[in-house]
Parts: structure tokens; C-alpha cells; sequence
């Protein structure tokens, strides 16, 4: 057979580099158009350190919404900033924060709990609300699991082949941990990137509280969710009425042992901003600090007024 002309062998590598170049540019156009839809990843969420040192944790809505159910689910419960932290490095070991429905054998859900085990039906372990309450009681009954090395802690819980697993996960629970009991104020910001698709507004908002924190947290009227109404620019808080639902900063007599009033209201603030995307929130408003869905830089900036029980929602109308 003749061997291929120095023509032919030119021209084969121009079709195959043409062909590269095409599948390439297919690719970065796909890509670029899953970027601009909200297809490709998801709008960030970031929680730096109160301490100023530059310690940052990035993650999805996704699972900011998951990490403040778990949270959420802790401090209903009077449990400690420890055992939210403990909680959260777990779910970020088992699923990455993700409420996923595989795992090895019949594992499910945010802790990759298994129905086989004793830990639920499936449907329950998937409901982020229910397994991580699972995961509190069985964190409970661990003696002095506050004093005990984070990974020890899970690993009681969770009797992982993997027990030192959960250590590589405590610098990032502890930042998330901060944030979203309160303790560290204005720590936790997302992109709040909204789209066109309908929510429930104020109801949602209100469901979405009660599922994570008990219908306690709905009792005492401090502060206002509230939907925008229909072609109207966006306003102040303060000075545009709303179709509202109270989320409520309780009296120091209502708050658990060890938690100020401020710290509560900067959970419920953090609380809303991780779920800002999911529920379409446009505005934060919380201590002279406000959050602003849809800011490039996506900082707590401030107000110009405080109030130490001002926590305002705008929720926007669909």
C-alpha cells in the first residue's frame, strides 16, 4: 500500500486540529451559556472568620440552605455552638452538605443515614429537618462529647470506616458553625442570584422558618418578611408597605442559656440570606447592617441606623 503524500498527512492534521478546535469552542460556548442561564454551578455563598484573619469557607446555596437547616435544627434543640459544628462537619464528610439519594449500600440523605440501621424510612432520612435531628439524638447520648476531638464525636455517631475522616472538615464547620448560630455577626453572605421562578413569597418564607426552627420561632413579632409588590423599584425597609409575616428576635427571657438577643438575630439574618436563592429573598436588614441580593461583592454594608431588633426581609413577588 503507498504511503500517504506529505499533502494528505499536512491535510490530516488540519482537519483532526480543526475538529479539536470546533469540539473546543462547542464546549466553551456551552459552557458560557450555562454560566449566563445559572446552569453551570451555582451563585456562591461565602463565611469568613469574625476574627479577621482572611480564614474563608465557599459553598453553594445548595448547601448553605442545608447548613442552616441543620444549624437551625441544633439550636431549636438548646444545643451548643460545639454540637452544630460537629453536626455540620459530619454532613460535609458524609454528603458535602448535599441531600443526595445514594450512598454505599442503602445509605441516604445529609449524614448518609441508612434505613437498614434503624435511622428512618427513606423518606424521612431524606428530609433534611428529620436527619439531622436523628443525628442530634444520637450526638447526645455520647458522653461529654463537647470535650471530645470533633472527629471522635462523629465517629460515635456515625461508626464510619473512615473515623478520621471528619477532622479535615472542623475548620470549615466551626466558620459555618459561627455564623449561622449568630455568634459571628455579618460573617456570611451569598449572590442571591434571582430567577423567574414562582415561590410561595411570605409563605414560603414562613413555612421554610417553621420547618427548620419549630413553630415557636413565628410567636413573637420583631421583624418583617415581606414581598415586594408588583412593578415597584426596590425601597427601603422601612418606608414601603408590605404583604408581611413576622420573624421574630425574642426578649432575653426567651433566648437559650448563653445566647443574646443579638446573637439569635443574627442567626435568623444569616439564616435568611443562606436561603436567599431558594426563596427568591431580595434584603436583610439586621443591627445597622444590611445584605443586598444580586451585588457583585455581596458584603453586609451599613445602614446608616441601628436597631438591635430590626430584621427585615424583602421577598420577592413571582
Amino acid at each position: 500500500m503507498p504511503e500517504p503524500s506529505p499533502h494528505h498527512k499536512r491535510r490530516g492534521r488540519l482537519l483532526r486540529r480543526g475538529a479539536s478546535f470546533l469540539v473546543l469552542l462547542a464546549v466553551a460556548g456551552y459552557l458560557a451559556v450555562q454560566y449566563v442561564t445559572g446552569g453551570t454551578g451555582d451563585p456562591a455563598c461565602e463565611v469568613v472568620s469574625a476574627d479577621g484573619d482572611g480564614t474563608a469557607y465557599e459553598f453553594t446555596p445548595e448547601q448553605a440552605v442545608n447548613a442552616a437547616t441543620i444549624t437551625a435544627v441544633g439550636t431549636a434543640r438548646g444545643l451548643p455552638e460545639r454540637a452544630v459544628a460537629i453536626a455540620l462537619a459530619t454532613a460535609l464528610q458524609e454528603s458535602g452538605l448535599r441531600n443526595i439519594t445514594h450512598g454505599d449500600r442503602d445509605s441516604l440523605g445529609l449524614f448518609q443515614q441508612r434505613p437498614s440501621q434503624g435511622w428512618g424510612t427513606e423518606k424521612e432520612i431524606l428530609d433534611p429537618t428529620y436527619s439531622a435531628g436523628e443525628f442530634y439524638e444520637h450526638l447526645v447520648k455520647v458522653s461529654g462529647y463537647e470535650r471530645l476531638p470533633l472527629t471522635v464525636a462523629a465517629q460515635r455517631v456515625q461508626r464510619s470506616g473512615y473515623p478520621e475522616a471528619y477532622a479535615k472538615h472542623e475548620p470549615d464547620a466551626t466558620l459555618l458553625a459561627a455564623a449561622l448560630t449568630g455568634r459571628a455577626a455579618a460573617t456570611l453572605t451569598c449572590q442571591g442570584r434571582l430567577d423567574t421562578t414562582p415561590t410561595g413569597g411570605p409563605d414560603a418564607v414562613r413555612a421554610a422558618l417553621v420547618r427548620d426552627f419549630g413553630r415557636d420561632v413565628l410567636t413573637v413579632a420583631a421583624a418583617e418578611v415581606g414581598r415586594k409588590t408588583a412593578a415597584t423599584p426596590t425601597p427601603s425597609p422601612s418606608s414601603t408597605p408590605h404583604s408581611t409575616v413576622t420573624l421574630p428576635v425574642p426578649s432575653d427571657s426567651d433566648t437559650a442559656a448563653g445566647t443574646t438577643v443579638e446573637q439569635r438575630g443574627w442567626q435568623l439574618a444569616h439564616w435568611a440570606v443562606a436561603n436567599s436563592s431558594a426563596l427568591h429573598i431580595e434584603n436583610v436588614t439586621y443591627a445597622g447592617r444590611r445584605w443586598t441580593a444580586g451585588n457583585t461583592d455581596s458584603e453586609w454594608r451599613p445602614t446608616g441606623t441601628r436597631a438591635s431588633s430590626d430584621v427585615v426581609l424583602i421577598v420577592t413577588a413571582r
